[in-house]
């Protein structure tokens, strides 16, 4: 050993004559005579391949000449240094001798508030020898902890991003290899790193993440919560790598940092935050992570939780389909922590940055999975949180929100949460967004099995059909929730709806009443068809035959405060239109309803709809209103109680509106034959006064309902009207020929055509011939009208007046033949006169 040592020395010494020289030119001006003698001494010695017992003395003799070069003006002198010094602390078998002058020198080049090396390759490279330096010297650097400490603190912060990364990796080097020493000044590094932790290069954040690792695992803990919050900004990184740096590194000191339990609480939401990350690997690896916290955690509380381990171990009733079931370990630190994490999760789900919004809402479910039913100790706040995150703009964040709810509509018991979903939903009148408990409730429902949720079926739909709740508002998005909550109690206890089908059906009905979109009506009534599936009926209607009498009554209930705005007449819209022939079998149910809607005291808007409902009903009466023959026992009744009082005239344009609606009413009457011509005859007195009254409305839709009406009474009673009835009508028909409206005129010609056809024996052609006279010498003056088709119709006419008194009318046409502008229809008259006077003689000579 000794020869070999004195072998060494020798060739070392060799190896230094040789460099004798070129040391001597390092001290000269001239820079290439510098930088050719640092070439020439790196080549005779790092280059050669000497051993390392002589490169060892060479390096102890070469140290400070070359340190000395790193202060060289020219940079080509300085990068020469630096690599020829690196390669000697790599070679070299104790770098650690180096470090009573290698560490000052660098502190003094790297570690100074000024940047005395302005090259950045050059920084980078020495601090690459650096990071060999701590990597081959190890605890040897321990007494040069305030010169490490400056150098990293500086270099942290460079302007040159590889720098910053090669600092961070020494960082990492430095903690592991020296953390007896290290954890005392640890702190001083946090600084920096978190200057540098938001950098644009995402390699630089990832570096900046793994150097925070190691000095808050290294150092004292103090300076965790001075960390958490930028880590926490990087889990919204675009760079998968970086997320995966942040997830490594709490992961680590989850399992590793000496104070980790203090610090559970904030740690945690840290890591789970990423079992739901958008990239598989992070995923995983963020899941695999959580697994080793918990089963550690579960080892090192063994007796705490013995108890629990015996008990616990298989999976609740109802638990969620495929779903993993997360350790006991992972279960109980969630337990633990949950009363700390609910707040800061209440804060975030409502938090100005949308990702932030969207991870706090995936956190809540990841966590809620894991607290099964402890999440009832935390359900009030829970609940508040999610009734401020389904309200957000953000869709994801609802969606998040509603998986959230349906965790705890899995865990906690129904009596747990219907007592506090049922009176939020029932207060939800002064919230701005009413219909957020009715989205809870409905994604709670969700969740919860059908067996535990049917006891508390009844106390749900009574709750859901109270006005207050289904009769408040009309936005599309809360009668969207009402529907969602009625879906779900129909799919999740099916034929056990049979119990509560009225409150379900009377909601249904309510949500058809109010919408004011078809897409929305159409899902309601969709609804109500699978309400009819899960009783077993075939049909909607027989869904309403259930129930008919029980919906009148409910209606019935506040019938006399209805007004424009009340529900029920939409309501009623709907159970009557829907229900098609069943309404028929509850019309002595219905009439006293309507009447009470109808009197004409009532408000003139709410009238005019319901008037516009029972037309259409009355158009169709053999398949709604009269479908079983009841409604003409009630016919007689209607008209006198309900329409007639309606008909008679008040002065203003909201009256002339209710009036044409009645007037629309009692034409459906006539023309769907719910009345008899018996009826209708005994009626006729009180009927036809105010139907002609109608024919001088303003209103052109009044006058023409009015004269529509006329001619269906005289199609159907015309011919046992007592002449003098007859006579009343004709008069006010001859005002309308004037009409502004040629609809009105054209309806009016019609009517006095059929009042013609009712005259029978029984009208005395010379004793009423003044009438008739009348008349004719008004139809005579349209005959001479501009319009063609109006002297047509009237010709037409007036050829039917001819068989009731041809000698009077052949006179009038006489009379006024010369004066009018052609005589062409006069003659056509006066030949068909002629022609049944010709038929009369042959009849009476035969």
């Amino acid at each position: 050993m000794a020869a070999m040592a004195a072998g060494d020395q020798h060739a070392s010494s060799e190896v230094l004559r040789g460099l004798a020289r070129h040391l001597n030119c390092l001290n000269e001006d001239n820079k290439s005579t510098r930088k050719r003698a640092l070439e020439l001494i790196k080549r005779e010695t790092v280059d050669k391949g000497l051993s390392s017992g002589v490169l060892q003395e060479v390096f102890s003799a070469l140290l400070k000449p070359l340190l000395k070069c790193l202060s060289d003006p020219m940079e080509r002198c300085r990068e020469t240094a630096i690599a020829t010094l690196t390669e000697f602390i790599r070679c070299v078998p104790k770098p650690e001798e180096s470090l009573p002058y290698l560490m000052p020198c660098l502190a003094q080049r790297l570690g100074e508030k000024d940047i005395l090396e302005p090259a950045e390759e050059l920084r980078l490279s020495a601090l690459e020898m650096l990071t060999l330096a701590v990597e081959v010297c190890g605890k040897h650097l321990a007494p040069y902890m305030n010169e490490m400490m400056n150098i990293l603190q500086r270099t942290i912060v460079d302007p040159f991003p590889d720098v910053k990364r090669e600092s961070c990796k020494c960082t990492v080097n430095f903690a592991k290899s020296v953390p007896e020493h290290f954890h005392m000044q640890a702190d001083s590094l946090v600084k920096p790193l978190m200057q540098t932790i938001a950098h644009q290069h995402s390699r630089v954040r990832v570096s900046v993440i793994e150097a925070t690792g190691a000095v808050i695992q290294h150092g004292t803990g103090k300076n965790v919560d001075d960390v958490l919050s930028h880590l926490a900004q990087r889990l919204f990184d675009d760079s998968p790598q970086v997320r995966k740096a942040v997830t490594v590194v709490v992961g680590d000191w989850l399992l590793h940092m000496r104070d980790r339990y203090s610090y559970f609480h904030k740690l945690i939401p840290l890591l789970l935050s990423n079992v739901t990350d958008e990239i598989p690997e992070i995923r995983l690896l963020a899941a695999d992570l959580w697994k080793q916290v918990g089963a550690q955690w579960e080892k090192e509380n063994e007796e705490d939780i013995k108890d629990k381990m015996d008990f616990l171990l298989t999976p609740p009733p109802f638990y969620p389909p495929g779903v993993e079931r997360p350790g006991l370990g992972c279960r109980e630190l969630v337990v633990r922590n949950l009363g700390r994490l609910v707040p800061a999760i209440s804060h975030d789900v409502t938090d100005w940055l949308v990702p932030t919004r969207v991870r706090a809402s995936q956190l809540l479910s990841v966590l809620l999975l894991h607290a099964e039913d402890y999440n009832t100790q935390h359900l009030q706040p829970l609940l508040a949180a999610l009734y401020r995150a389904c309200t957000d703009t953000e869709r994801d964040v609802v969606n998040n929100c509603l998986a959230a709810a349906k965790l705890l509509g899995t865990f906690v018991p129904p009596v747990a949460f219907l007592k506090l979903l049922l009176d939020h939903v029932m207060t939800s009148s002064s919230s701005s967004r009413p219909w957020a408990p009715l989205m809870m409730l409905a994604a709670v429902l969700g969740g919860c099995p059908s067996a535990l949720l049917k006891p508390h079926l009844e106390e749900i739909a009574n709750t859901l059909a109270q006005p207050d709740v289904c009769q408040e508002y009309q936005q599309v998005m809360y009668l969207e929730q009402l529907l969602a909550c009625v879906d779900v109690l129909l799919h999740q206890c099916e034929s056990d709806c049979g119990s509560i089908s009225l409150q379900l059906l009377q909601v249904l009905v309510t949500v058809q009443s109010l919408s004011t979109t078809p897409c929305l009506s159409e899902k309601a009534l969709e609804s109500a068809q699978f309400l009819c599936k899960v009783q077993g009926l075939d049909s909607v209607t027989e869904l309403y035959r259930q129930h008919m009498g029980q919906l009148l009554y409910w209606l019935s209930a506040s019938v006399n405060t209805w007004c424009s705005y009340s529900p029920q007449r939409l309501q009623l819209h709907i159970i009557v239109m829907q229900s098609g022939p069943v309404i028929g079998e509850f019309v002595s149910q219905l009439m006293p309803l309507l009447r009470c809607s109808l009197q004409p005291d009532k408000d003139p808007e709410m009238r005019m709809s319901v008037f516009t409902m029972l037309a259409k009903l009355l158009l169709d009466a053999t398949n709604t209103l009269d479908s079983q023959g009841h409604f003409r026992e009630e016919a007689e009744r209607f008209l006198c109680d309900i329409l007639l009082p309606n008909l008679v005239w008040h002065a203003g344009r909201t009256a002339t509106a209710a009036r044409t609606s009645a007037l629309s009413c009692l034409l459906a009457l006539l023309h769907g034959g719910a009345i008899t011509p018996g009826q209708l005859l005994c009626l006729e007195e009180k009927l036809s006064p105010l139907v002609l009254t109608a024919l001088d409305e303003d209103s052109q839709m009044a006058r023409l309902f009015a004269c529509r009406s006329l001619s269906t009474i005289l199609q159907l009673i015309g011919t046992s009207l007592h002449p003098e009835a007859l006579n009343n009508i004709y008069p006010e028909l001859l005002k309308r020929l004037d009409d502004s409206s040629e609809e009105v005129r054209g309806v009016a010609l019609q009517a006095l055509g059929l009042w013609l056809s009712s005259l029978t024996g029984d009208y005395n052609p010379e004793l009423f011939a003044p009438h008739l006279q009348l008349l004719f010498q008004q139809l005579l003056l349209h005959l001479d009208d501009p319009d063609g088709t109006v002297q047509g119709r009237v010709l037409e006419v007036l050829k039917k007046g001819s068989s009731v008194h041809p000698a009077l009318l052949k006179r009038e046409v006489e009379a006024v033949r010369d004066t009018q502008r052609s005589p062409l229809y006069c003659d056509q008259l006066l030949q068909h006169i002629s022609s049944l006077h010709t038929e009369t003689t042959a009849e009476c000579t035969e």
